[in-house]
């Protein structure tokens, strides 16, 4: 496997209705998630696995907004994040950047540091999403939570969070998944009130959340469509992604 793919292992497939849920920002509400999202911005992330996009023909097919892959550790650069990082900006399309974790190499907050010095960085532009982190089963290792216990793992998600919102100005998004976050935190509620979801789960809907979060903010439902890399939906308006992005 590519250290740059996304594991695939980790999926959940399990089909779940979706519950009626308030989704707000700064304490306004924004809009409530309906039982079926297909209405909803779509967008995807893309890694040095797609290598240079064609963003004119990604917006034509529906791309809004776009997740790329700058880091991953202390020393590991997506040598194709400039190319597909200002080539959305350039055709309208959203763009944020994201850090594959790998909690067991070096701590939270080295991570952060190294993430946000190389493409992590944040801007009150509107076209900036936060930065996000991407924290999953271990693509390398059988031990799936690297090693850690619930508690370490919880402090390495602080650690690298807090050196983020230093750097930036921003709490991270945390893209997980729900089994994952349950084995490897213990279903920690401690990031929920403060860090947007971004949710994997390949299904046709998004299944139970994590421990805390009433909604999901973004969530990945396949990794495979007409985008370039994986497939994502925004959970309100594109009016209301803007706002999300300027923060």
């Amino acid at each position: 496997m590519a250290r740059d793919r996304k594991p695939s292992h980790h999926r959940t497939r399990i089909a779940a209705v979706t519950s009626l849920a308030v989704l707000t920002l700064g304490g306004s509400v924004l809009a409530e998630l309906p039982a079926q999202a297909a209405a909803k911005p779509r967008g995807h992330d893309v890694s040095s696995h797609q290598k240079n996009v064609d963003w004119r023909k990604a917006k034509s097919k529906g791309a809004r907004f776009v997740y790329v892959k700058a880091t991953e550790s202390t020393n590991y650069k997506n040598p194709y994040f400039t190319q597909q990082y200002n080539g959305a900006r350039r055709v309208g399309i959203i763009r944020g950047a994201y850090h594959f974790a790998l909690p067991n190499k070096s701590s939270g907050k080295a991570q952060a540091s190294y993430f946000v010095r190389n493409g992590g960085g944040w801007t009150r532009d509107g076209w900036t999403l936060p930065p996000a982190l991407d924290i999953e089963y271990n693509p390398y290792s059988k031990k799936k939570c690297y090693g850690l216990s619930k508690a370490r793992t919880v402090a390495w998600i602080k650690s690298f969070s807090d050196e983020v919102r230093r750097r930036t100005g921003r709490r991270p998004v945390i893209y997980t998944n729900s089994l994952w976050w349950k084995t490897c935190t213990g279903n920690s509620r401690a990031f929920a009130a403060t860090h947007p979801l971004w949710l994997a789960h390949y299904s046709s809907g998004p299944g139970a959340l994590p421990a805390g979060w009433a909604y999901w903010t973004f969530w990945q439902y396949a990794n495979g469509g007409s985008l370039p890399g994986d497939q994502n939906r925004f959970n309100g308006t594109l009016a209301q992604l803007k706002k999300f992005a300027r923060g």
